[in-house]
């Protein structure tokens, strides 16, 4: 399912690029608040809650358009159905069709929605799916108020301070990380890692390096994917240092 939905991408995306226009797709509430619940499932928080962006600019300057996520799936196979057009069905939406998981089950999109979407219905006597959709709107807010407040420690980041001979870093204040709630530092750190050029980290990075901050106890460096993170420094002096790893393929592509 990833294959093929990165296949169909990376096809729009040259057409786009080579037409100077954006993509315009046909995501719709359904596919929101399915996408919320296949998130939820794997225990994320607001930045991932969020789901489906109306609106998203990639790495290659591609912009993606998806005008119809307020619109419901038989808004939009009715509005087909009046203007006398056969939409072609995605094979892999059929929860029954021959696109299978690894393990021989319904691929999961298709099962929450043939399956799993029907029965919430079915338990909370309401269709759940504005109300998803609504959650990621919320989460959206959320989000965008975080990073912000994120991106006001981030402007006090700087390069350089590695604690070793090497690559430089970037570096954040501790007083100015400690002083702000979790959600806030995580998403500091997290984009002061991209900066050093250390790329996405995961839950269990972001926390350890978390502790170089709360729970300072003179621990060494943390080894990180594609670097390390380092506490240099003493009182309101001291930083914490993400530092991409010599050779790394995150360092030569800076």
């Amino acid at each position: 399912e990833a294959a093929a939905r990165d296949a169909r991408r990376a096809a729009l995306r040259a057409i786009a690029a080579s037409e100077h226009a954006p993509v315009l797709l046909g995501h719709t509430m359904e596919d929101q608040a399915e996408t919320v619940l296949l998130r939820l499932a794997r225990g994320s928080g607001p930045s991932s809650l969020r789901a489906i962006a109306p609106l998203a600019r990639d790495e290659a300057g591609v912009t993606w358009l998806r005008p119809l996520l307020g619109l419901r799936r038989a808004d939009t196979a009715g509005a087909c159905a009046q203007a006398g057009l056969t939409p072609v069905e995605d094979p892999t939406n059929a929860v029954d069709g021959p696109w299978r998981a690894a393990d021989g089950s319904p691929l999961r999109r298709s099962a929450l929605r043939h399956r799993a979407l029907p029965a919430l219905a079915s338990a909370l006597g309401m269709d759940p799916v504005p109300a998803l959709a609504r959650s990621a709107q919320l989460c959206a807010d959320d989000d965008d108020a975080l990073r912000q407040w994120a991106r006001q420690l981030t402007r006090g980041a700087r390069s350089g301070d590695a604690p070793e001979p090497g690559p430089s870093g970037v570096s954040l204040s501790v007083s100015a990380l400690a002083q702000a709630p979790r959600a806030v530092r995580a998403r500091a750190v997290r984009e002061a890692a991209s900066r050093a050029g250390l790329g996405a980290l995961s839950l269990a990075n972001v926390e350890a390096v978390d502790g170089l901050v709360v729970a300072w106890r003179g621990q060494g460096p943390i080894d990180l994917p594609s670097g390390s993170a380092s506490r240099v420094g003493r009182g309101a002096e001291a930083r914490i240092v993400l530092a991409p790893r010599a050779g790394s393929p995150a360092l030569r592509s800076q």
